[in-house]
């Protein structure tokens, strides 16, 4: 009862429906086009998690039936996503995984050996609520679609992508810009307050000079075995954050028994080196006084009254 009424409360959510949009996302790809333009001059686009198809229909109809029937063979847009979704005018479905270089190749060939102008995704994990967590999972989602932009976007192209806020923002935004002269992070009137969603708009692809694409899955790669696979020095450059170790070791988030091992009991250590002057010194001595200065008084509190 609750969700229905927010969702009717919800101006987007009920103008989607009056104008025919598969989801209210829609006009968050409507907005960001509004202010940077993305679609101008735009005949090759692909968009990435494209189900249920939201900013594909938004693609649709900017850039397929807005031009003449005549010319709208010049248009090809691609809809990528390990789902199926209804179909819409002018959009080739491809089922395909965005981390295997088959699908790379397979747009492409669609395009007749030509690579994209416009890369779109607007892909999320399920979230969980846990904000770290929620992070981590988009940032490798982030990372996946940009791996397969490289190899299909042409120089110049623009991509545009869901991130979520965080305090590692202004990282992306670095890594971003080795590839694109130009990253905005945008939230569109669309996209609702409490949501920490927001979007990369990132212009003008310009990859690093010797820079070979590379299809690699943070999740499960050996990042730092893939970069030293071709001979081009920017590459084995550029590795993406690695996490040492596995889930055998000790987590530093979770508390554990003091027993470790179960056949020694647990035998506390004083710490190797005590600080020389610590910076509370003086407030434990202040502490002790007062505790001294209240013991007195309550004494002799206790004499006046017998």
């Amino acid at each position: 009862m609750g969700k229905t009424s927010k969702d009717k409360r919800d101006i987007y959510y009920r103008l989607a429906k009056e104008e025919g949009w598969r989801a209210r996302s829609a006009f968050k790809l409507i907005h960001i086009d509004d202010v940077f333009k993305i679609f101008e001059g735009v005949t090759r686009a692909v968009d990435l998690c494209a189900a249920p198809g939201s900013w594909s229909q938004v693609l649709s109809r900017r850039l397929y039936e807005k031009r003449d029937p005549k010319d709208r063979d010049e248009v090809k847009i691609i809809a990528v996503d390990l789902q199926s979704m209804g179909p819409l005018p002018g959009i080739i479905q491809l089922q395909g995984d965005i981390t295997k270089l088959s699908t790379a190749e397979a747009i492409i060939a669609h395009f007749g050996d030509q690579k994209a102008q416009l890369v779109i995704c607007d892909g999320a994990p399920d979230v969980t609520g846990l904000h770290d967590i929620d992070e981590y999972i988009q940032s490798q989602l982030l990372l996946a679609a940009l791996n397969i932009t490289t190899h299909v976007l042409k120089v110049g192209g623009t991509f545009v992508a869901k991130i979520f806020r965080g305090k590692d923002t202004s990282l992306l935004y670095s890594q971003l810009r080795i590839f694109f002269e130009r990253v905005s992070i945008v939230k569109p009137p669309s996209s609702r307050n409490s949501s920490i969603e927001a979007f990369v708009v990132c212009q003008d692809y310009k990859p690093p000079e010797g820079y070979i694409p590379q299809m690699v899955n943070p999740m499960l790669d050996d990042v730092r075995q893939i970069a030293c696979e071709t001979d081009s020095p920017v590459n084995r450059a550029i590795i993406p954050f690695v996490v040492c170790g596995d889930l055998r070791e000790f987590d530093s988030d979770m508390s554990y028994s003091l027993n470790i091992d179960p056949e020694r009991d647990y035998e506390y250590h004083d710490v190797v080196q005590k600080p020389l002057a610590p910076a509370y010194s003086e407030v434990l001595e202040r502490m002790k006084t007062t505790s001294l200065k209240h013991g007195s008084i309550k004494v002799e509190a206790g004499k006046k009254k017998d």
